[in-house]
């Protein structure tokens, strides 16, 4: 009998180890699969409440509720994040994220939106059909335009006339030219006389005939030029109008399909979230433990682990103060509360204890997740950087004996870059726009027109792979122009610059020495410059270099760029560009040397002082030659005498700053 028994308890315990030990396995493998979803959910999550990007919370408790979460999952237990979280799940009306319609990334893909391009041909339709519209149509002109037209224009006065012919505007037939001396043989009768005395006649008569159709005609070229100008302008207006008319439309439309659509995806994106973060504190809940300690009356104790997830048992003897011993198993009904059991088969004895048989301990699960292997990577390969800076200065004077005259200038600088870098690629784009006015004397002064002091429009681009060290090869784009105008004050009428008059493009193949991001030497001995004058009319390319007849010019030749920037104190920095480049065709002879040299001084966070500092020698650019007569000196073959100077510009201002610093955060997939 006893045999039997001893065969039996063996059969019900390797029972017990192998369903045990086939619990553990699927145990296992229902933690690997759930390890997995939890891992992808806390990357999805992150994405919107931990990287900066487009998206942006709409309450800043979800944000640290859901940053909890993750980090208890993580670490540590936090029941209270756990109880807001299902308060905040469990309302509909609650968002965890938004974004605002103008920044979704894939507009072009949305159905209703209209692009840039469709949107520019659709203006250039509307122009052509206005402007096909007015091609036969007739445009009252306003009366008023025509008031004093005569005093308008520089007409002939009576008895004036002789000076269309004397200019060969005109010229008198034969038959009434002028005699430088009249001979004797034709004045010989009375009627030689008076054919003479005709003849004046008829010239006077005829000059005057002359003089008043030439008066006519000129007042008749003012009158169609006036019309022109006021038909242009009434048709351009309408142009204008029906173009901003457009733009407008389209701007109204396309906000409305970019809302529609950004609303569904926000819509679906904080479904999601909700759905994951419900996911997660049943996850939390259950993997959450407390190991909490029980000791007796004699000071023994024993450790116990509240979880939801397995129940464990613990053993403790329960002691009188006689040191009677009872034996009680205590188990975890979940992570909030216990049980306690008397120990089968153990009766109340003084100083002995009877032993029992132990139920089986689960082993403590370890539910950390820092042994899981990452699978993304945040990077920041673009960094986006913006400095702009306005500046005034104003002076006043009145009745001022040392004499000197009233001022007013204002100069804008707006600096932008967008630089990539990964691995060994680096792509640097940056843009600089320059643009300053002065206006000088008071208001009752003659002289109160705004003059032109500085104006420069430059775009760069340089893309780089690693060489060695810190070299890399790299090639580059550059373009620089201006805006407006520039004349040789104080004449406003001949231009001697302007927008693309010149354009300098240079693009250039070589290294690039970068030791750090302060410092770059850049070397192309493949470098190709254009300069280009778009307007040969108003503006003589000749001064840039450019052949009679032509609109632009080539040369290849060796460029070297430096570019530092050093920061002697927390708000005093220097930075200086260097750009040398020298033609292939006439080596050692001909140079062009950019050099620009700023100093700022960073007085608030908002208000600073600069120092510009830009000198600029180049062989094409020619200045004409005056003698101190103030006459254009003239070469031996009667042309006028240019020559190359050395140019010179300096600014200080102080002024308005903003400035960006942006960083684009990237996930990237480990391999």
């Amino acid at each position: 009998m006893q045999l039997k028994r001893s065969f039996l308890l063996i059969i019900l315990a390797f029972i017990f180890i192998k369903a045990n030990s086939q619990n553990n396995i699927e145990s296992q493998q229902y933690n690997s699969v759930n390890d997995v979803i939890v891992q992808s959910y806390i990357t999805y999550l992150k994405k919107y409440f931990s990287d900066k990007g487009t998206w942006y919370s709409t309450n800043p408790k979800n944000v640290r509720n859901i940053k909890e979460l993750i980090q208890f999952i993580n670490s540590q237990p936090i029941d209270t994040v756990l109880k807001n979280i299902e308060i905040s799940t469990i309302n509909p009306a609650v968002s965890f994220v938004s974004r605002l319609p103008e920044q979704v990334d894939d507009s072009l893909m949305v159905e209703g939106y209209i692009p840039a391009e469709k949107a520019g041909k659709s203006k250039q339709e509307i122009e052509a059909k206005i402007r096909s519209a007015y091609h036969n149509k007739e445009v009252f002109v306003p009366s008023e335009l025509f008031d004093e037209l005569e005093k308008k224009v520089k007409l002939v006065s009576s008895g004036k006339g002789m000076v269309l012919f004397t200019d060969s505007i005109y010229t008198l037939p034969d038959s009434l030219e002028f005699l430088d001396a009249i001979p004797e043989d034709m004045v010989q009768t009375t009627e030689d006389f008076k054919h003479m005395l005709e003849l004046d006649s008829l010239r006077t008569q005829y000059v005057e005939e002359k003089r008043i159709f030439y008066n006519d005609s000129i007042v008749k070229a003012k009158r169609d030029s006036l019309i022109f100008s006021y038909r242009n302008n009434l048709v351009n207006n309408e142009v204008n109008e029906a173009k901003k008319s457009f733009t407008d439309s389209v701007s109204l439309n396309n906000y409305q399909v970019l809302k529609a659509y950004n609303d569904s995806v926000v819509k679906a994106v904080n479904d999601s979230i909700a759905i994951m973060l419900s996911y997660l504190s049943a996850y939390a809940d259950q993997i959450d433990t407390t190991r909490i300690t029980i000791s007796n009356l004699t000071g023994s104790s024993s450790h116990l682990t509240l979880g939801s997830q397995s129940q464990e048992y613990t053993r403790i003897w329960l002691k009188n103060e006689q040191n009677d011993s009872l034996s009680v198993l205590i188990r975890n009904a979940d992570k909030r509360s216990l049980s306690m059991l008397i120990d089968d088969g153990v009766t109340f004895k003084r100083f002995t204890q009877k032993q029992n048989k132990m139920p089986e301990f689960a082993p403590v699960t370890n539910h950390s997740l820092e042994k899981i292997e990452s699978r993304y990577k945040i990077e920041t390969p673009w960094n986006i950087n913006g400095d702009g800076n306005l500046g005034f200065t104003q002076t006043y004077l009145e009745n001022w004996k040392k004499g000197g005259k009233s001022a007013i200038s204002m100069l804008m600088v707006l600096k932008g870059s967008a630089n990539y870098s990964r691995d060994k690629v680096k792509w640097e784009n940056s843009v600089e726009i320059r643009n300053g006015w002065i206006k000088l004397g008071n208001a009752n002064s003659d002289d109160t027109k705004i003059q032109k002091n500085d104006d420069k429009f430059e775009v760069t681009s340089r893309f780089g792979l690693s060489a060695f060290k810190k070299w890399y090869y790299s090639t580059e784009l550059n373009f620089e122009t201006q805006f407006f105008n520039g004349y040789k004050y104080p004449d406003r009428e001949n231009p001697i610059s302007g927008f693309l008059a010149p354009a300098k493009t240079l693009f250039k193949i070589g290294l690039d020495y970068k030791p750090n991001k302060n410092f770059s030497l850049f070397l192309s001995p493949l470098t190709s410059k254009t300069v280009f004058v778009a307007d040969t009319i108003k503006i003589d390319q000749t001064n840039f270099g450019i052949e009679e007849g032509k609109k632009r010019f080539w040369e290849p030749g060796l460029n070297a760029d430096l570019k530092y920037k050093h920061t002697f104190a927390q708000n005093f920095i220097y930075e200086t560009k260097y750009k040398m480049f020298m033609n292939y065709t006439q080596p050692f002879t001909k140079f062009d040397i950019n050099w620009e040299n700023s100093l700022k001084m960073q007085l608030t966070d908002h208000i600073n002082m600069q120092f510009m500092f830009h000198m600029l020698y180049d062989d094409n650019v020619l200045f004409t030659v005056f003698d101190d007569d103030g006459n254009a000196v003239k070469n031996p073959d009667g042309s006028v005498k240019k020559e190359t100077r050395l140019q010179l510009k300096e600014l200080i201002t102080v002024g308005f700053t903003y400035k960006i610093n942006k960083k684009v955060y990237r996930s990237r997939k480990i391999i």
